[in-house]
């Protein structure tokens, strides 16, 4: 064998084990970034989720109450176990309004709107304020039962 094929060889040897040392470090600093992605996406969907049932179960909760006092406190009650199902907590209260016509007449509708920021995992800390929040909201209309009996 000639000279250069050995040296070859030899610098080949010396850097055996050193793609597997690499692809360790790139595969390590590339896993932990997309772990951190998809825990912020799974808080925003579970918060989607939660805000979007919460906003469907105060309308119903309120359209079925007999007074606007009843049903507003029904609606915070229901959004708040909707929200708690989901894991979130301290959520804001419903923002309900009535539409067409005088709140709770057979016939008329109720709308219910709910806006939760989701504070995504280390972010918050760094940049501080609202800046590491994601808002979710969400908003449901019902109508109330023409045929419901008020007392």
């Amino acid at each position: 064998m000639t000279p250069v094929r050995e040296g070859r060889r030899e610098a080949a040897r010396c850097d055996e084990g050193n793609a597997l040392v690499e692809f360790t470090y790139l595969a390590v600093l590339v896993m932990v970034q997309l772990v951190y992605v998809l825990l912020s996406v799974f808080q925003v969907q579970r918060a989607a989720f939660g805000v979007t049932e919460a906003t469907r179960q105060a309308a119903r909760a309120f359209a079925r109450a007999d007074t606007p006092d009843d049903g507003q406190l029904r609606a915070e009650a229901a959004a708040r176990l909707a929200l708690a199902d989901q894991g979130l907590r301290d959520g804001p209260a419903p923002s309900i309004a009535c539409v067409g016509g005088e709140c709770l007449a057979p016939g008329s509708r109720v709308r219910v709107t709910l806006t939760y920021r989701v504070h995504l995992p280390l972010v918050g800390s760094l940049l501080g304020g609202d800046r590491g929040t994601v808002p979710v909201s969400a908003s449901h209309t019902e109508y109330v039962d023409r045929f419901q009996a008020r007392r």
